[in-house]
């Protein structure tokens, strides 16, 4: 009888994920290998006496009757099946998970021996309880491969055409779970995942649920938090997740991935720090159940500062504690519950500091009611519900200041904040970047103001809600209450409000200022590239004179050279530049924007407006040579341009910031390009991780030819660091240009994980490497010639030498060119690809031709793109690649939709411009309050915020955010000039 309920337990289980495991159903065919994977298996199951028992059961392995080991076996299931329920409790403190593991792996060397003799015991009952420990397994335990790996948007569907006959036809090895989750909702609804991977367990589970605060937080869907979690734990890059798994998280953008992740580590920290700080107080012996309650409650690090706060080392301890010292506590829990028996004189002591008066006693009590509210869960939910219906304004004043130290400079910077008073729903961001600023610099005293309406509300509501006594209290009593109440709202929650307010404005404004500088740093690096022109880049100066520095259309350094022109020798070094730029035949001068920039284009202007270059149409433009100078000096620019002056380095990088912007700036650290607001004031961790995270993003998008870019380059893709980037560098030089993208994997250091997030980001030229293997053919091929004059008994010696060495690499094997491997398809696409080219009756050879387009849209216009993607059993997504990779011609780039520099002959200055006047301008710096204008008059405009509106953006030119970016050419109005301070006022017209 007792089996029955044994069996039904057992049979119930597999139920619930029999969709999300139909993959290894298939295997149970093949029972050698399913008995194998029993015993792999059945040691996980905690078996109490196993301890005791394993040497009698050696000892006999042949004894006892068949039917004893049956029922042996269904004990040890009934228990794993007990245990397994245990597993999926929540566990508060991260040791017991590892205590847990540390206990399955002993069990599992213990029990090896046990396993191996019931091979043939109830298979079908093993074989399901298998699947359900592989499903939890799958969330709790971790191998150096991730079993919950991001599925593959093209595998996803070889798994379903191909029933898995072969793991290689797979370019990763990846488990069942990775396709299924794909596949269960290709179209990017939401991703059905195991019954056991419902929660994603995290390293300190809390009394809330990480995926729905993240959702809360960022107000995206939960199964889409859920889809980024997971994608981010299996350490995707967001290139790879934004190209190739964009259904998992239903379109977001880059900037939108990376707030999500900067919010998870802030919760993953939060939780880090609540349990180090559970830890520290129960090693002190202070713990109690309520306090545990509320460390697990909290949300943010401003909560648990005011919960921990009493129990840090070194405190003197609140008046609530040292009221309940002296045995208060009682008391004031009495006048709530039973307020009728409440006799404060029986807690009366002479002798005793705090009970000596009855005013000492009330006044404990008031104390000990004071800290319960503050910390009462319902009564802050309250309370910060109630501040987001009322007027909670933030006011700044001119401080005091009694010190010497503050520069009078620094307080005319700040007198529109001097008293200044906003709604802290309605201030701006860089409004509290610039009051945190001034606080800093102790000019400027800041508040939060909150009404007295507030405190008689919440007052109210305490009084007949939430802490109101469960029976007659006293007049006197009452007034304890309404004193304590005062006091918690006065002491304990007013500044909690204060503090929380502040962070939550901080923290807002500095992500957004540092989302603004991702922005400008994204369309900087994305400016497009003028290639095919020989450039003289001119570092200016003064007094060290203008160095000069000529490179080829291929960035080589022709000529470096060091002229004076402001130093009464500008005829005479004339000639000099004119003789250079005739001998080089340079049509095209790049002049940095930093010292004597103005004087210097001023020079050049005049020259060419004489016509002094003739026959050449000589041209300049400015560009900002932020960085220029630290990178001059760096060992990056040592080891480029080894013997080269640095002066002159900086010339060179000023001209290849035109010539190839995204190659020349990302080997400068990206915090010293310039174009972001009060990036001081932020938090350097999180600007330095969303800088580079942008500079990954820009780079992987646009792709690199392996076997021609720099190692500064291969850093910023995405999937590989220096030492990788070093790694792939010195095997191009020992073996090589890279045939195809399978030879990444011959790279060491670069396993799997590596090679399909940088795979798709990587582009191998095709005519060079046919160039390269015809060269290869007809050396082996007088290679063979040689081989063939030699004795019968000396190649059979070599073959046997290369079979014992080189048998895995296979080295004889001479890698083909793969003509996808300049696209942007990845190579887990490349069947897809294939059967795709196959019904539209193309050819590899035809990849980037008109005909390809002509094909593809012959096509897709029968049977339309989502038709088709059904047909090859993948996404619209995946398919949208492999049409963009086949029909893009070769060496596509996306930056030609970008502006270019602009280009002049003449020059505009200050004293010429007059209030109404049109100019065409390129914006060089984007902030939260308005756009810089670059006009050609030696000083930025600025175009207030307000006068950006969606009308005058332009819709045709496609750009990622709603605002302008630096680069961008505009057409603007002068609507006010202020010459004493350099400023001028524009409003934009139109977007060029």
């Amino acid at each position: 009888m007792s089996l029955l309920p044994r069996r039904a337990k057992i049979q119930a289980q597999p139920m619930d994920s029999k969709d999300e495991f139909s993959y290894f159903s298939e295997l149970s065919s093949a029972s050698e290998e399913d008995d194998k994977e029993d015993s792999i298996w059945e040691p996980q199951k905690k078996v109490p006496r196993s301890r005791k028992q394993p040497v009698p059961k050696e000892s006999k392995p042949k004894r006892g009757p068949r039917v004893k080991k049956k029922m042996l076996q269904t004990n040890d299931d009934s228990e794993g099946l007990a245990i397994k329920e245990d597993l999926n409790s929540p566990v508060t403190i991260a040791n017991a998970d590892m205590e847990e593991k540390n206990c399955k792996l002993n069990m599992a060397q213990t029990l090896k021996p046990v396993a191996t003799k019931r091979k043939n015991s109830a298979p079908r009952a093993k074989k399901k309880l298998k699947v359900d420990e592989e499903s939890s397994a799958a969330s709790t335990l971790e191998d150096g491969r991730s079993s919950a790996e991001t599925p593959s948007t093209s595998t996803t569907w070889e798994g379903v055409c191909k029933k898995e006959e072969s793991e290689d036809d797979f370019t990763f090895d990846q488990s069942p779970l990775k396709r299924m989750k794909t596949e269960t909702c290709p179209q990017g609804q939401p991703v059905k995942f195991p019954v056991s991977a419902h929660s994603i367990k995290e390293e300190v589970e809390m009394n809330w649920d990480i995926v729905q605060v993240l959702s809360e937080r960022t107000n995206i869907e939960f199964w889409v938090c859920a889809n980024i979690i997971r994608l981010f734990n299996d350490d995707n890059t967001i290139p790879f997740i934004i190209r190739y798994r964009k259904e998992l998280i239903n379109n977001l953008d880059a900037d939108s991935l990376r707030e999500v992740r900067q919010t998870l580590e802030e919760l993953r920290a939060l939780a880090k720090k609540v349990h180090s700080a559970i830890q520290k107080i129960k090693k002190e012996g202070k713990m109690s159940e309520c306090l545990l309650k509320a460390l697990l409650n909290c949300k943010t690090f401003e909560e648990l500062e005011h919960v921990s706060a009493p129990y840090k080392t070194g405190s003197k301890g609140t008046k609530a504690q040292r009221a309940k010292q002296l045995g208060l506590e009682g008391a004031a829990w009495t006048l709530l519950e039973n307020p009728g028996q409440l006799n404060l004189l029986s807690y009366f002591r002479p002798d005793v500091k705090g009970l000596s008066e009855l005013k000492d006693i009330e006044t404990g009590v008031q104390h000990i009611l004071a800290d319960m509210i503050a910390k009462d869960k319902d009564t802050l939910d309250f309370i910060r519900d109630l501040c987001q219906h009322r007027y909670i304004c933030i006011q700044s004043s001119l401080a005091k200041v009694s010190s010497k130290k503050v520069n009078e400079k620094d307080i005319g910077k700040f007198q529109l904040y001097q008293n200044f008073s906003c709604n802290i729903r309605n201030i701006q961001h860089h409004q509290i970047l610039a009051i945190n600023r001034g606080e800093n610099l102790k000019v400027l005293t800041v508040k939060i103001n909150i009404p007295d309406g507030v405190k008689n509300e919440f007052c109210r509501w305490c009084i007949q809600n939430r802490w109101r006594p469960r029976g007659f209290a006293r007049p006197e009593l009452m007034k304890i209450l309404h004193s304590s109440l005062d006091d918690s709202f006065k002491r304990l929650i007013v500044p909690l409000l204060c503090r929380e307010f502040r962070a939550k404005l901080t923290s807002d404004a500095e992500k957004e200022s540092v989302m603004m500088f991702g922005q400008n740093l994204r369309q900087l690096l994305l400016t497009s590239p003028v290639p095919g022109r020989t450039l003289m880049g001119v570092d200016p100066g003064y007094k060290h004179g203008c160095k000069l520095a000529i490179i080829s259309p291929t960035s080589q350094i022709l000529h470096a050279d060091v002229v004076y022109l402001h130093c009464g020798q500008g005829f005479r070094e004339a000639e000099k530049i004119k003789r250079l730029l005739l001998d080089f035949n340079c049509s095209t001068v790049v002049i940095g924007n930093g010292t004597a920039c103005r004087e210097t284009e001023a020079y050049f202007a005049d020259l060419i407006m004489k016509n002094y270059f003739a026959p050449l149409d000589v041209v300049y433009c400015i560009v900002s040579e932020a960085g220029a100078s630290i990178y001059s000096v760096s060992p990056e620019a040592n080891k480029e341009m080894p013997g080269l002056d640095p002066n002159l380095r900086s010339a060179v990088s000023i001209a290849r910031r035109v010539q190839d912007p995204l190659a020349e700036l990302v080997k400068i650290e990206p915090k010293h390009i310039g174009v972001g607001m009060y990036q001081h004031d932020v938090s350097q961790t999180l600007l330095k991780a969303t800088l580079d995270s942008v500079v990954e993003e820009c780079v992987s998008f646009v792709g690199v030819d392996i076997n021609i870019c720099s190692e500064v380059l291969l850093r910023h893709i995405a999937g590989l660091n220096a030492n990788r980037a070093k790694n792939i560098i010195e095997w191009r030089e020992k073996n090589g240009p890279f045939v195809n993208r399978e030879q990444l994997k011959k790279v060491k250091g670069l396993g799997p994980k590596s090679f399909q997030q940088c795979a798709g980001f990587i582009r191998i030229n095709q005519d060079y490497i046919r160039a390269f293997c015809s060269s290869q053919h007809s050396e082996s091929s007088g290679q063979s010639q040689e081989v063939a004059m030699t004795t019968s008994t000396d190649v059979q010696v070599t073959i046997e030498k290369q079979g014992k060495k080189k048998s895995k690499t296979a080295a004889n094997i001479v890698p083909m060119p793969n003509p996808l491997d300049q696209t942007c398809i990845h190579p887990e696409s490349y069947d897809i690809a294939g059967r795709f080219l196959s019904f539209i009756g193309g050819t590899l050879s035809e990849i980037g031709k008109p005909e390809m387009q002509q094909k593809i849209n012959s096509y897709l216009r029968k049977e339309g793109i989502e038709k088709t993607s059904e047909k090859l059993q993948t996404t619209a997504h995946t398919l949208q690649i492999i049409i963009d990779g086949l029909s893009q011609p070769e060496s596509f780039d996306f930056r030609t939709d970008f502006d270019k520099p602009d280009f002049k002959r003449s020059i505009v200055c200050l004293e010429d411009l007059q209030v109404g006047t049109v100019l065409t301008g390129k914006v060089e710096n984007a902030t939260l309050f308005g756009v810089f204008v670059d006009i050609g008059v030696g000083k930025s405009g600025l175009i207030p915020i307000r006068n950006i509106t969606e009308a005058k953006l332009s819709k045709t030119k496609k750009r990622r955010s709603l605002g302008l970016g630096p680069g961008e050419k505009v057409e603007v109005q002068v609507l006010n000039i202020d010459i004493p301070r350099s400023r001028i006022s524009l409003d934009l017209v139109r977007v060029l």
